[in-house]
């Protein structure tokens, strides 16, 4: 007896594409307005992973993001270079430093969050309608549980 896969449909498979072209257009678009063209999407993500995270050392942060430990001691030394980031010695171990966001860095990532937090919301305010509206909020329930 063998196990049968049901085969993808042509509806699956063109939203599967849309999802794809569409998120990619936004991510795109969202990079754009939160100022993050002034750095890579590592170091993006790296600084938003401390703030939502906390401390943490330059290995953890790499096994993180699933990079080697070099390439985070780049992005870890640009941070730094940008006064995004400060190092601190582990308190328990004094060998290792832990990587902190510095004021500059939290208001960097807020201040980013916010001005594409207001794009989008104005964008939706001004070119749908409410109806269009909850339509986007349960196609997103529909997509996160694709995720969960």
């Amino acid at each position: 007896m063998s196990d049968s896969v049901e085969p993808i449909s042509p509806s699956a498979a063109r939203a599967a594409r849309e999802v794809r072209v569409v998120f990619s257009r936004l991510r795109r678009r969202l990079r754009e307005i939160g100022g993050a063209h002034d750095l890579t999407p590592s170091q993006t993500a790296v600084l938003s992973r401390l703030l939502k995270d906390g401390a943490a050392s330059a290995s953890a942060l790499a096994a993180a993001e699933r990079v080697r430990p070099q390439s985070m001691a780049a992005t870890i030394g640009v941070l730094e270079e940008r006064g995004l980031i400060r190092r601190d010695p582990d308190p328990e171990d004094g060998r290792r430093q832990l990587v902190t966001p510095s004021d500059a860095g939290r208001e960097w990532v807020e201040g980013s969050r916010q001005a594409r937090d207001e794009w989008l919301s104005r964008a939706l305010q001004d070119n749908c309608t409410e109806e269009e509206r909850e339509t986007v909020l349960r196609a997103f329930a529909v997509l996160d549980r694709l995720v969960q």
